[in-house]
């Protein structure tokens, strides 16, 4: 009986030595030693105890990150962590670390490993460098996927530019880009300033793998009810291009677009460069330069996507449902408006509302807020490319800061109507309830450039 038992044991591990074989995965981590490994930034102290990678908190000391010695292009990767509440980390890939960027300072892509309310384990953030690429705010089932307190199962796919992501079997993050296409996987240590309370609490890792090869064969299905977010530059991807979507500017040219009281594209005021519309600073004269441009199309039910960068103190605007023919005078044309504007330098923060001319606001109308979590707007800062979000559908309308829901209303509601008439749009009858209405892009006087303005319609 002893010898068939050992008989059967030999021939299972054979049998499991041949499929890990045969499916190409290797041991990232042998759970013996560091020798591929070096440690990064930080100096939180990790060890391996029971073939587990373990790391534990520390104050005093910035992240800290254990990194491969090899990079990584594209690959599949696997393993089971465990965090303890409250403490925050995540594996880094496709990462950089060198000494002519930042010091060395560890910067790229990194799938998040957290214990907070706002449960967006499994989602990209772009460590030190652009921030939250995927956060979880639009998969409410990926919320879900990681459960505190025990071991948790992820799957990172990094291939060409899609990077998706799966916790304990459900997927979480479904990202297209194309920053960086290749860097060290790390495995992360969270500083954590000076909260004691944190001090000397851990995150240990195991059964870590890596396949390299037969890689699109390998992949997991996507699920439909998890969206995809793009960050390509004026490229659309099969997916945007099979669901709906088109570029409202091309680009390159000034088709679809005239200026909003004129019958043609204004002559000056506007820059079109490397895929980017630029509005001139005009010293913050509004719309006293080239003017606001509108389209030349009418939209009613849309979802309307628009990447905009801008200078210190800036000032403008993504409006809907525009009647260009209501203000003929001075000033910009009237329609509803995603606020686009400096909250810490622009004095128009500070006027208006309880802040409801801050950006991503319904201007005049609605501040914007993130109610799922204490952590702000997610604005990603001055100077770097954020994302405006419209989505209409009826009286329904939705207005997403970086894919953070910032304002939501009815536009046909009683409040709605209250509001519009404690507002500066009082005047105009009817306002915000038109069946339809062009898109403006606003001339405040300030730089404050474009790109990616896309929209599909319902």
């Amino acid at each position: 009986m002893i010898k068939n038992a050992t008989l059967n044991l030999v021939f299972a591990l054979l049998i499991g030595f041949s499929c890990s074989a045969q499916d190409n995965w290797e041991m990232l981590f042998n759970g013996k030693d560091l020798k591929n490994f070096e440690q990064l930034n930080g100096t939180a102290p990790y060890e391996i105890k029971n073939k587990e990678l373990i790391g534990t908190s520390k104050m005093g000391t910035p992240n800290s990150f254990m990194a491969t010695k090899k990079k990584y292009s594209d690959f599949i990767l696997e393993f089971d962590v465990f965090v303890e509440n409250g403490l925050n980390s995540g594996v880094q890939f496709r990462s950089i670390s060198s000494p002519d960027i930042m010091d060395g300072r560890v910067h790229g892509y990194q799938c998040e490993i957290e214990t907070s309310s706002r449960k967006w384990a499994g989602g990209i953030y772009d460590e030190a460098r652009n921030g939250w690429l995927y956060p979880l705010s639009r998969n409410k089932k990926g919320q879900q996927a990681f459960v505190p307190g025990q071991w948790n199962h992820y799957r990172i796919e990094a291939i060409g530019n899609t990077i998706r992501t799966w916790v304990n079997n459900v997927q979480c993050a479904n990202l297209v880009d194309d920053t960086t296409a290749e860097g060290i996987i790390a495995f992360q240590v969270h500083g954590i300033g000076d909260h004691k309370e944190l001090e000397g609490k851990i995150v240990k890792w195991k059964n870590i793998k890596i396949k390299t090869t037969d890689l699109e064969n390998s992949r997991n299905a996507v699920d439909s009810d998890v969206p995809e977010f793009s960050y390509l530059s004026n490229k659309l991807t099969e997916n945007e291009v099979r669901t709906g979507w088109r570029f409202l500017w091309d680009g390159k040219t000034t088709n679809g677009w005239r200026g909003a009281k004129l019958d043609k594209f204004p002559e000056k005021g506007w820059e079109m460069n490397d895929g980017i519309l630029t509005v001139l600073s005009s010293g913050g004269a509004e719309s006293r330069n080239g003017g606001d441009i509108v389209t030349t199309d009418s939209f009613s039910d849309f979802e309307l996507s628009v990447d905009f960068k801008m200078t210190k103190g800036a000032n403008s605007g993504i409006k809907y449902f525009v009647d260009s023919e209501l203000n003929k005078g001075e000033g910009s044309a009237i329609g509803m408006e995603f606020q686009v504007l400096d909250d810490k330098v622009h004095p128009d923060a500070k006027q208006g509302k309880n802040g409801n001319r801050t950006v991503g606001s319904l201007y005049d109308l609605i501040r914007a807020e993130n109610s799922d979590s204490s952590r702000g707007k997610n604005f990603k800062g001055i100077g770097k490319w954020n994302n405006a979000r419209i989505v209409v559908k009826g009286g329904h309308v939705e207005h997403w800061l970086n894919q953070v829901k910032v304002v939501e209303f009815d536009r046909f509601s009683q409040m709605f109507k209250a509001l519009v008439e404690r507002s500066k749009y009082e005047k105009w009858e009817n306002f915000g309830r038109i069946p339809e209405g062009l898109i403006l892009l606003q001339d405040h006087g300030d730089e404050v450039s474009f790109k990616n303005i896309k929209i599909r319609e319902y």
